[in-house]
């Protein structure tokens, strides 16, 4: 089950697109917003809190097949912490899922033994040619305040002075009195452009061009965006949350609090001023980018689909049905 739509193109759409993919050579797979009954063998939700009416009725409607829940950042770092239904969800599913290595220590202690931990993957990208008259920095996320886009825009203007700093921001305007506030501030600095939301492809073109990423975000459970970044060998600056640290690792040096323009301000204008810096950085992106390949993710979600299928077919008495998911909730 995923409560996301391709429409949405965010980071849950393409999670569950991206595992339908991965399992479908072994399983049949059905990715839907809501489920409405059926003999799937196994279930695969999305997001605790939306997809809570999906999981309560697929425990309901008999024993044996197995339920994966997918933890996303609002989830683990809100909504079971105020949501009932969110933390009845957690207790519903025989195995949990975090999506950065830090997601576990969020869980109460009695469910951290069936959480898993799956790195999310992309492709490796080669960096395409940067220009050297300025510094390019982009922000890939929709305007929403989850994303924190503000402390970007910050940044931005205490960067006024500096010509040779630009930042471009990706994203559609999902609140609406954030998109004015980046329409305005798009005119009247030069070194700000809005592109609005752009295609998935465009996205990353972007940010193979980039000479960092910058994610500011103050929730998330293991931004896409990130890892296709470090696939393409574009540094990144990003906030100190757990969702974050949880990709780059603990040691990571591009790092500011959530929140603080100044600190990022002066990481662009570092990353522009010192070369071995940004150099440095990249060879820390490097170091982590093995961890989010393609075959590492495939191989981690087919052994846990695998390992749930075959307890499924266990308790039912019979032998593994090849149906895997009956709602990938994005």
């Amino acid at each position: 089950m995923t409560p996301a739509s391709a429409q949405a193109n965010n980071g849950n759409w393409r999670t569950a697109e991206r595992w339908a993919r991965m399992l479908r050579p072994a399983y049949r797979v059905q990715l839907a917003q809501r489920w409405e009954g059926g003999d799937e063998a196994l279930m695969i939700a999305l997001h605790a809190r939306k997809s809570a009416a999906a999981v309560a009725a697929w425990r309901g409607s008999g024993p044996g097949r197995p339920l994966l829940l997918v933890l996303t950042g609002t989830d683990l770092y809100r909504d079971i912490e105020v949501d009932e239904e969110a933390r009845r969800s957690l207790d519903l599913a025989d195995m949990l899922v975090v999506l950065n290595e830090r997601g576990p220590r969020q869980l109460p202690a009695a469910l951290r033994p069936k959480c898993r931990v799956v790195l999310q993957s992309s492709p490796q990208r080669r960096a395409l040619e940067k220009t050297t008259r300025h510094l390019r920095a982009v922000v890939a996320g929709h305007l929403r305040d989850e994303k924190d886009p503000r402390t970007c825009w910050r940044a931005v203007r205490r960067l006024s002075a500096r010509s040779d700093i630009r930042l471009d921001h990706i994203g559609a305007a999902l609140d609406a009195t954030l998109g004015a506030e980046a329409t305005a501030l798009a005119a009247t600095h030069a070194g700000f452009r809005w592109l609005g939301g752009l295609s998935h492809e465009a996205t990353r073109r972007h940010i193979q061009r980039g000479h960092v990423l910058v994610h500011p975000s103050r929730m998330e459970g293991g931004a896409q965006v990130v890892i296709e970044a470090l696939r393409a060998g574009t540094p990144v600056l990003v906030s100190a949350i757990d969702g974050n640290l949880g990709l780059v690792g603990d040691d990571y040096p591009g790092v500011f609090e959530a929140g603080d323009d100044g600190r990022l301000a002066s990481l662009l204008e570092r990353a522009r001023d010192e070369p071995g810096w940004i150099d440095q950085l990249a060879a820390c992106a490097a170091a982590r980018s093995s961890l989010f390949a393609p075959d590492a993710e495939r191989e981690t979600l087919r052994g846990l689909v695998d390992a749930l299928a075959a307890r499924g077919a266990s308790v039912c008495g019979e032998r593994q049905r090849p149906a895997a998911a009956g709602a990938l909730r994005a």
